[in-house]
């Protein structure tokens, strides 16, 4: 039989302390960056929490006593797993490595690589000012090799991991026609774009926002500028198939148009609500109209209610999602996360959209071509056209609705 160390109860008690503050410092939110959940336990209410004990001892007794090795991390993450099904709620779950890693990047709003997308190992975009479009590479090449490991076997996810895990340069061969050549391309911060931009006919300027990443707020901030610089007098923002984000993202977004002192969002928790208004000097006075859909979730209905109640933007499109709930996240030492609910947000009008969503001023659908068999073959943004009409008639009514 092997030798196996346990662990008395006191030990263990000490070492979850421990990894909790540690783990704390790494804790963020999946709508917010600055709010907090206060866990606000002492040593003594562990040491007296009678079901804290009783799992302890379970996990000491089979440590020690199970026939085989046990992975203790392992089986951690499935208690944390198994803590957070209990609660039964859609949004409240564990994110594994991968997941947590995919989900962490997004909202960052940047990533550290060379700067191309791929598509069955053949590049499909370079992006611009990046180490990739300086190094040579071209779309369309084929890869073969990264860092002289052969990955014509592999998929796309198995080369961005190869390329990630290198720290300053990587060595990239491809097939280019006939010819196979190798280039060293570095490796740097990558930003990812969240918005896309134009201008529209009679000064209506068109901002689409599609994640509510850290670095949202400064891509819209410079579309505006662009925009006004063009003559903007009207403004279309659509948050179609906007899923949602960082809370801070949609409050610092919103601050770009209200009115310092207006009212942006309420955060309702166990214990308190607090609100949250604009505390900035920025602001704008054009009319906005914003598109949502049934994809429309989260911090995207965050900022659409803000506009909507703070500031009189008209709604077109479809009714939203309905996620009136903010998550908090939990950062384990494997680089896993446990992903709760902490509170639900209000609208500035006091009401909680969870379960209901934002409802049109304008309701428009978009509309579908079909071919001889009756299949989908394209698309008519009805939705965008139905927002052009409605804003082209805001410019005398706009200021009845502040």
């Amino acid at each position: 039989m092997k030798n196996k160390k346990g662990f008395n109860l006191l030990s263990v008690i000490i070492v979850i302390c421990v990894t909790s503050i540690v783990s704390g410092l790494t804790t963020g939110v999946i709508v917010t960056n600055s709010y907090k959940n206060n866990l606000g336990l002492t040593y003594e209410d562990l040491v007296n929490d009678e079901s804290l004990n009783e799992f302890l001892e379970v996990y000491s007794s089979i440590v020690n006593n199970y026939y085989e090795d046990v992975d203790t991390s392992a089986m951690i993450d499935s208690a944390v797993d198994g803590m957070l099904d209990y609660l039964g709620e859609d949004y409240t779950t564990y994110l594994d490595q991968n997941a947590t890693s995919e989900l962490e990047e997004r909202l960052a709003g940047s990533y550290q690589g060379i700067g191309i997308a791929i598509k069955d190992r053949v590049i499909d975009s370079i992006t611009s000012g990046t180490p990739a479009a300086e190094s040579g590479l071209q779309v369309g090449d084929i890869i073969t090799g990264v860092n002289g490991i052969d990955v014509t076997t592999k998929t796309n996810e198995e080369i961005s991991d190869l390329i990630k895990e290198t720290k300053n340069s990587v060595d990239i061969t491809v097939l280019r026609g006939e010819e196979t050549l190798t280039f060293n391309v570095g490796i740097a911060t990558i930003p990812i774009s969240a918005v896309n931009y134009e201008m529209l006919e009679n000064n209506i300027g068109y901002l689409q926002m599609e994640i509510f990443s850290a670095t949202l707020e400064e891509q819209v901030a410079n579309a505006l500028s662009d925009l006004e610089s063009q003559g903007m007098q009207k403004l279309i923002i659509d948050l179609r198939n906007n899923t949602g984000g960082y809370l801070e993202s949609a409050e610092k977004t919103a601050s770009l148009f209200l009115e310092k002192g207006k009212l942006i969002y309420s955060l309702e928790s166990k214990d308190t609500t607090a609100e949250y208004y604009d505390q900035t000097d920025d602001q704008t006075d054009y009319p906005i109209v914003i598109l949502i859909n049934g994809q429309s979730a989260s911090a995207a209905e965050i900022l659409a209610a803000a506009l909507k109640d703070s500031y009189g933007a008209i709604f077109v499109g479809e009714k939203s999602y309905g996620k009136g709930k903010v998550q908090q996240t939990y950062n384990l030492s494997d680089g896993s996360m446990a992903k709760y609910t902490s509170a639900r947000w209000l609208r500035p009008n006091g009401s909680c959209i969870d379960g209901v969503g934002l409802i049109p001023d304008y309701v428009a659908n978009m509309t579908y071509t079909y071919d001889e068999t009756g299949v989908i073959n394209g698309t008519i943004d009805s939705q965008l056209s139905k927002a052009i009409e409605v804003i082209s008639a805001m410019w005398c009514t706009f200021f009845a609705y502040l």
